[in-house]
């Protein structure tokens, strides 16, 4: 009986250290942030308008003569709120059997404010809720969290972080990183599509993936050293836009890709950042762009073409107490790659343009100048920006061969003065 205790004792033991494991430290932080912002006209913008995108264009309203009164959409506009006060909770130092284990959850408060119809308290919800896994040369990542294209922002403190200039999404992802020396590294990842999802024939939805059974995959090389980070990649989303019509159930599909490049370079106060992406139905990253119908077969499926969009920023910094950004993008809507289709009485068959947008955008710019002081964990911030857009005259009508308005080609433009406090815990 004893040495059957002692076997029974002494395997224990040695699963008690194989098993080893220490004692994770949990950390609570987050910020209080005010912004103040004005417009000088109308934008289309979430988060009561303070997370902007693009301004309305012309939209003249004439008397009984037709003599031109006023554009609608040049009404100057203002705002101020602290909704996008955020708080999160690290989980750090906790490993066992040698894998590093992190975690994080982060929220914020403005879900259920978006528009001038959309007034009242603000809610919280789930920005990010991850767990990280790290051993040797592998890390792993599962959750909720930046999507690889959009994780490295440009400095400047405005909530649209540059958008749509570059890629912006939080989703639903699985994603892996192997460190091969020498600063290089490779990273893969699966993923969903949740709060930022493509457009399609029943507007914004991640039904398209979904039922397209195939999720968004992202592989890329990164190269880190010294003050010098490099990265390249590309994306490929493959989707299903319909599933039903009066001919029976449907297979249509459209499969799109994204590369991008991401160079950045920091030293002392300095810092030098920049982006540029060629995005095909670039719509659920928050870039200008869709697809359309091409073609409809004898069977009823239908055949699609995505809109090719070029997007590009360039950001600096210099200082610490006392900073000054510079912020400039730039975005060139190229069109369709193949013409679109029309029925019988020449009306587009379908065309799903991002919903952040319009899609008689030809090209745009943006110039953010900004000053930040800190005040230790206080800071304070002015941002002059000024976001211009070239539009196609849609009374002219589309293209079909290019997917473009590109007659009447006009400038639109708006100026935004935006001032923040923000104090970080």
């Amino acid at each position: 009986m004893k040495k059957i205790i002692s076997v029974f004792a002494f395997f224990a033991l040695s699963l008690s250290a194989f098993a080893q494991e220490s004692k994770p430290s949990v950390e609570v932080h987050g910020f209080i942030r005010n912004y103040y912002a004005f417009d000088s006209r109308k934008m289309i913008g979430l988060t009561e308008d303070f997370f902007t995108y693009v301004p309305y264009d012309v939209e003249n309203v004439v008397n009984t003569s037709g003599d031109i009164i006023a554009d609608v959409n040049e009404y100057p506009n203002t705002r101020f709120a602290a909704l996008t006060s955020r708080l999160w909770v690290e989980v750090k130092g906790y490993e066992v059997e040698g894998w590093k284990v992190g975690a994080r959850i982060e929220a914020d408060f403005y879900n259920g404010l978006g528009n001038d119809k959309v007034t009242g308290t603000a809610s919280m919800r789930m920005r990010q809720a991850f767990v990280t896994m790290g051993k040797g040369s592998w890390n792993f990542k599962a959750g909720q969290s930046w999507h690889p294209m959009a994780a490295d922002m440009p400095d400047v403190f405005s909530l649209n972080t540059g958008a749509p200039f570059g890629p912006f999404s939080r989703t639903p992802l699985v994603q892996a990183d192997y460190k091969l020396g020498a600063g290089i590294s490779f990273t893969a990842a699966a993923l969903w599509q949740m709060q930022y999802a493509s457009n399609g024939p029943d507007g914004k939805s991640a039904s398209y993936i979904k039922y397209g059974n195939t999720p968004e995959i992202y592989v890329g090389a990164n190269y880190k050293v010294d003050g010098l980070t490099l990265r390249a990649g590309v994306n490929m989303l493959s989707i299903k836009p319909a599933l039903k019509d009066a001919q029976g159930f449907r297979t249509d599909r459209i499969t799109t890709f994204i590369p991008f490049f991401y160079a950045q370079y920091a030293k002392d106060l300095f810092s030098v950042k920049f982006k540029t992406v060629f995005a095909e139905a670039g719509d659920h990253l928050n870039l200008n762009g869709g697809y359309g119908v091409s073609k409809v077969l004898e069977d009823g499926n239908r055949e699609y073409t995505p809109t090719r969009n070029s997007s590009s920023w360039l950001s600096l910094v210099y200082g610490k107490k006392l900073q000054g950004v510079l912020f400039a993008g730039y975005a060139k809507n190229f069109g369709t790659s193949e013409a679109l289709a029309v029925d019988s009485e020449g009306k587009l068959v379908g065309y799903y343009f991002s919903g952040n947008s319009f899609d008689n955008l030809n090209q745009m710019y943006r110039v953010t100048p900004a000053v930040i002081y800190n005040l230790g964990k206080l800071a304070f911030g002015l941002e002059y920006e000024m976001t211009s857009v070239q539009y196609g005259d849609k009374t002219k009508g589309m293209n079909l061969a290019t997917g473009l308005y590109d007659q009447g080609l006009h400038w639109v433009t708006n100026h935004r003065v935006q001032a923040l406090v923000k104090y970080t815990f």
